[in-house]
C-alpha cells in the first residue's frame, strides 16, 4: 500500500540530475528502490485498481534506465512516470493517464504526446461538428480540479472560425494535468492517491473519447491499407499482344 514519497525520493531525483553516471547511480542504487520506485509500484497498483477489469486497459512503471539510442543522450532519468492506458504498439502516439515525478514534483492528468497529424485533424472536425461537448468537459476539469491545458503547438495556426476553438486546433498534442510542488505535504502521504485517482476519473470521458478516434483511426488505415494489398494481388493484363 502507497504511504507516501519522502525526501529521499527527491534527493535522488535531483541528485541523478547533476550526476548522470553509472558511478553515481550504483552508489545510490538501494535509495533509488527502496524510496523510488517501491513506491511508485505501489502508487501505480493504487492508481491502477479503479481500471482494473476495463477490457484492454493496462498500467506500467517506468524504468530508470534510458534508451541510450534517444536523445537526450543519457544514461538515466530524472523524471520517473506512470501510465494507466488501454493497450497500444506506440504509447506517445495514443492517449494515456499519466503520473510523473521529478525532483520538482508531482505532475498528473491526461496526455497524447505525438499523436499522428492525421488523427488531430480528425479531432478538429469532431469540434467543429460539435464545438460544445468537449470544450465543456475540459472546462469542468479546469474548474472543479484546477487542471491546466497544454501541449506543442503549430507553427503556423490552423484555420478555425470558431474563437473558442482556437485553443485546441492549434495542439499538436494534448495535455490536461495538475501540478503539486515537492514542498507540498501532499506528495508525502497516502492521500496523494486520493487526489490523483479523483483527477483520473474527471479524466475519463476524455481519455476515452481520443482512444475512440484512435480506434477509428486505425480501423481506416487497416482499411485502406487491406483495399490497396487487395489492387496490387489483381493480375493485371499484358501491355503487350504475343503472337501465340
Amino acid at each position: 500500500m502507497f504511504k507516501g514519497f519522502t525526501q529521499e525520493t527527491f534527493d535522488f531525483l535531483a541528485g541523478i540530475r547533476t550526476n548522470n553516471n553509472k558511478e553515481w547511480f550504483e552508489e545510490h542504487k538501494a535509495v533509488y528502490t527502496e524510496s523510488v520506485l517501491s513506491p511508485l509500484k505501489e502508487l501505480g497498483e493504487e492508481l491502477f485498481r479503479p481500471f482494473d477489469g476495463t477490457a484492454g486497459m493496462m498500467y506500467k512503471v517506468g524504468r530508470i534506465y534510458r534508451d541510450a539510442t534517444f536523445p537526450p543522450y543519457l544514461h538515466y532519468r530524472d523524471v520517473m512516470w506512470i501510465y494507466v492506458r488501454y493497450e497500444a504498439m506506440y504509447w506517445n502516439k495514443t492517449p494515456a493517464l499519466f503520473f510523473e515525478l521529478s525532483p520538482e514534483g508531482a505532475e498528473f492528468g491526461f496526455r497524447i504526446a505525438k499523436p499522428e497529424p492525421a488523427l488531430m485533424e480528425r479531432f478538429r472536425k469532431m469540434l467543429a461538428d460539435d464545438p460544445e461537448t468537449f470544450p465543456d468537459m475540459v472546462e469542468r476539469c479546469r474548474k472543479e480540479y484546477g487542471m491546466k491545458l497544454s501541449g506543442d503547438e503549430y507553427k503556423r495556426c490552423k484555420p478555425c472560425e470558431n474563437e473558442s476553438l482556437k485553443c485546441f486546433f492549434n495542439k499538436k498534442g494534448l495535455a490536461l494535468s495538475v501540478t503539486v510542488p515537492s514542498v507540498d505535504n501532499e506528495l508525502f502521504s497516502s492521500e496523494l492517491v486520493t487526489h490523483v485517482n479523483s483527477v483520473f476519473k474527471a479524466l475519463v470521458p476524455i481519455n476515452n473519447k481520443f482512444h475512440e478516434l484512435v480506434e477509428l483511426h486505425e480501423s481506416e488505415k487497416q482499411l485502406r491499407a487491406s483495399v490497396c494489398d487487395e489492387a496490387e494481388a489483381i493480375v493485371k493484363a499484358p501491355e503487350h499482344e504475343f503472337m501465340w
